[in-house]
This record gives C-alpha cells, sequence and structure tokens, in this order.
C-alpha cells in the first residue's frame, strides 16, 4: 500500500536568535525525495505532502522541519514505540480512527485555543472535519481531509459490455445487478468486472463494511456489543464471494497487483481510494497505460441506504511536546502551514475540509471532482473504539480466510465476532 516516513528521535534546539528550531514530522503515504518545495507542481499523496513539508521548511522563519523513512505497515507500532521511549516526533499524521485510542492514554496535546494563535480558524472546517479531531470536546488535531473508497472505472471496458449510457457508466444497485454486470463485462471482454486488494491490506474489510452499513447494520455498537455474525454481513461477505466463485474478480490480488491490473486495462472497475485520483488521471493520459478513458463514481448503493467506508487524516501533536513553549509554538506554525495548503493536498483526490476551500472555484475545477460529489453524504464508519486497529485486523484476517482459503463464512464470522467481543471488553 502506501510506505510512510516518520523522524522520532531527535531533540529540538531551542531556537535563539535566527538559530531554527529543528522539528521532526512522522507521515505516511510514500517516499518522495525530489518533491521541491513547489506545492501545485507534484502529483500523488507521496510527493504532494512532501512538498508541503519541504515547503514549511523552506517558508517557516526560524523552523526546520524533518523527517525520515520506514514502512507503512510499522507505523503505529513504530509511533507507539517512539512514545514509550520518551522521544515521540514533535507532529505527526493520525487516522480520524486512532483518536480514542491516543487521546484516551493522554497522549495527544490538548489544541483547544491555541490554533487561532497561529492563524488556524477552526471555524473554517466542516462539520465533520472539526468532529474528526474532537475527542470529548476537546480538539486534538488539525484536520486534513475526508477520504473514502470510490469506484474507479475503466470507461472503455464498460462501453464494450453495455454498460454506458448517455456518456455515464451504469453502476450495480443490487447484488443481482452487481453480478449481472459482471458476467457482462467478462463475456464481452474477458477482462474481470471488479478488482481489489482483497488478500494484503485491508480494502476487502472496508467493501464489506459498507454493504453492511447500507442494509442499516454495523460490526459493534455504540454500547461496545460486537455485531458480526449477523445475517446483514453473511449477506455483504456473500455479495463479493459471488464475484470469486463465477471468476468475476481475483481474490488472491494484493494492493499493488489489484491496482496495476487495472491501469493495464485487466479490471472494469477497481475499489480505492480517493487518494489515487490525481495519479490514475496522470497515468491515464499515458499511451502506453492500459486504462485510457478513466472516471470516478460514488460506491453504489447495493441495498437499502447508500455508505461507503471513510476516514479522516488529521496532523497531532504529542502531549510532551506542549511542556516547551517553543518546540510548541513552532510545531502549531508546521500545522498552520499544512492548514493553509489544503488545497494542495486536495489535488491528491482527497476531499477538502475547510469550507473556504470547498466553495473556492480552484477546488471544484480538480479533476473529476463532480463524479463523486455524493460520497461526502455516504461516507460512514464505525463507532468510535480504543481498539479500532485491532478489531481491523481481525477482520482481516477472518475475512481472508474466507476467501483465500475457503473457511466456511459462518465459522469466519462467529470467530471473529468472539475475538471483537473481546477485544472491546477489555
Amino acid at each position: 500500500m502506501r510506505h510512510l516516513i516518520i523522524g522520532v528521535a531527535a531533540a529540538a534546539t531551542v531556537a535563539t536568535g535566527t538559530q531554527a528550531q529543528d522539528i521532526t514530522l512522522a507521515r505516511f503515504f510514500g517516499d518522495c525525495e525530489g518533491a521541491g518545495t513547489d506545492t501545485s507542481a507534484s502529483v500523488g499523496e507521496a510527493c504532494i505532502i512532501q512538498s508541503i513539508i519541504n515547503a514549511a521548511s523552506a517558508e517557516i522563519e526560524g523552523v526546520t522541519v524533518n523527517t525520515l523513512p520506514t514502512d507503512w505497515g510499522n507505523y503505529y507500532d513504530q509511533i507507539k514505540a517512539a512514545y514509550a521511549a520518551g522521544s515521540p516526533p514533535h507532529v505527526h499524521v493520525m487516522h480520524r480512527h486512532r483518536v480514542p485510542e491516543f487521546a484516551a492514554l493522554g497522549a495527544l496535546a490538548d489544541l483547544s485555543g491555541d490554533l487561532e494563535d497561529v492563524g488556524i480558524d477552526p471555524s473554517d472546517w466542516t462539520e465533520s472535519a472539526l468532529e474528526a479531531v474532537t475527542y470529548k470536546g476537546r480538539t486534538y488535531g488539525v484536520p486534513m481531509d475526508l477520504h473514502a473508497n470510490l469506484w474507479h472505472i475503466n470507461m472503455d471496458l464498460m462501453e464494450e459490455a453495455g454498460l454506458v449510457e448517455n456518456g455515464e457508466p451504469v453502476l450495480p444497485s443490487s447484488p443481482e445487478e452487481l453480478l449481472e454486470h459482471a458476467r457482462m463485462v467478462k463475456e464481452a471482454t474477458g477482462q474481470d468486472y471488479l478488482a481489489a486488494d482483497f488478500a494484503q491490506f485491508p480494502i476487502g474489510v472496508r467493501l464489506v463494511m459498507a454493504l453492511v452499513w447500507q442494509q442499516g447494520s454495523n460490526i459493534f455498537t455504540d454500547d461496545g456489543t460486537a455485531t458480526i455474525n449477523t445475517e446483514e454481513a453473511r449477506t455483504a461477505v456473500e455479495t463479493i464471494t459471488q464475484l470469486f466463485d463465477t471468476g468475476y474478480a481475483n481474490p488472491q490480488l494484493n494492493y499493488a497487483d489489484s491496482q496495476q491490473a487495472f491501469l493495464n486495462g485487466e479490471a472494469a472497475v477497481l475499489v480505492n481510494g480517493t487518494w489515487v485520483v490525481d495519479l490514475y488521471t496522470e497515468e491515464a493520459a499515458k499511451a502506453e497505460t492500459g486504462l485510457a478513458d478513466y472516471r470516478v463514481a460514488d460506491f453504489p448503493t447495493l441495498f437499502d441506504e447508500g455508505a461507503t467506508w471513510a476516514d479522516s487524516h488529521m496532523w497531532v501533536i504529542p502531549s510532551p511536546v506542549k511542556a516547551n513553549e517553543e518546540e510548541y509554538m513552532a510545531a502549531l506554525k508546521v500545522l498552520a502551514f499544512i492548514n493553509e495548503h489544503n488545497i494542495d493536498w486536495a489535488r491528491t483526490g482527497h476531499m477538502a475540509v475547510r469550507q473556504s476551500v470547498l466553495e473556492s472555484e480552484e477546488y471544484q475545477g480538480l479533476p473529476h471532482r463532480e463524479d463523486y460529489t455524493g460520497t461526502a453524504e455516504i461516507a460512514r464508519d464505525t463507532p468510535p473504539s480504543e481498539r479500532y486497529g485491532a478489531i481491523q485486523d481481525v477482520l482481516n484476517r477472518e475475512l481472508q480466510a474466507i476467501w483465500l482459503t475457503g473457511k466456511p463464512v459462518e465459522d469466519a464470522l462467529r470467530d471473529a465476532e468472539f475475538e471483537v467481543q473481546d477485544l472491546l471488553d477489555r
């Protein structure tokens, strides 16, 4: 999936005169050594965020921002180890779903009332963005985006299969239509209908959860009761496995392979996030790419109500940093710089979190933005939980056991519910 960049151990040098305040910054999103400082020219998550960080280091007087590389899959393990060792980075990225875990331990600095001092206006944030960085009424971060799963579409394959009307892709509105559309694509083109990372990262989990939400259910309740071994969950899983059983999708593809299959023209639809819209737009413009006519769509509603998995990226400051005023103010200035460049980050395909950016002509003119205007309305996630990461790991393991090893659906959902309930009870 995505690699990450993390700095965890450098101590800040207290600024005196023109001496720079050294700030370590931890992030994922991938590696990009040649990002430069032009925040409007870079492409893809890795280069866009690194260009913003580079520009912050170059433009914020008295502040130097340092980053160091490691792997995406170890990000939160590395962050937790850094906290445990007493040397967390001064600033680091975090997902919305991780806030309860870190804030409940007192690990994050309470930013309430301090953001305005560096020019950040929380009233400009969307309601969902403000909610994302709030825990028990206090503000623990600066939001950067709303990101969600979309359907990325090869219009040439859809056209060949007769699934384009008036220039728009025809998407399924039921599990039965999903299977029928998949059959049409396979018979007309010989290619798979749908590709996704079912064998590595939890893209498949997010897909199944979306179909559970569309049936008005969830994987656990607000009061901490696991609800995984349910009719809704079985229906959601079987909606996906029917594609594997009929040969219309390949469950053995990992993140890189599923993406490459789509770019090679070997799948009509790729389920992936907002973060690749600008990358696929650029790839589709290349003559050698098997994806020529690229389109994006909101996740289709196959059941009773629209829903797609969504999360948010934000920037936080560890609570120990607040003990040093110079470090803390420098870290806040970095957050303010990133917040100011929300339009640049939105070029990835992520949805902006500032109302002023959302309403701007520049944002509305970004490629494919009109294709998924309904995603913000159907964005969903589980109730907040300090155990979210572990719960997601359990679901990923059990779902992969279904489609990779043939474990019976009922057994997998039963085992997942038992483990998740144990996690929720801790």
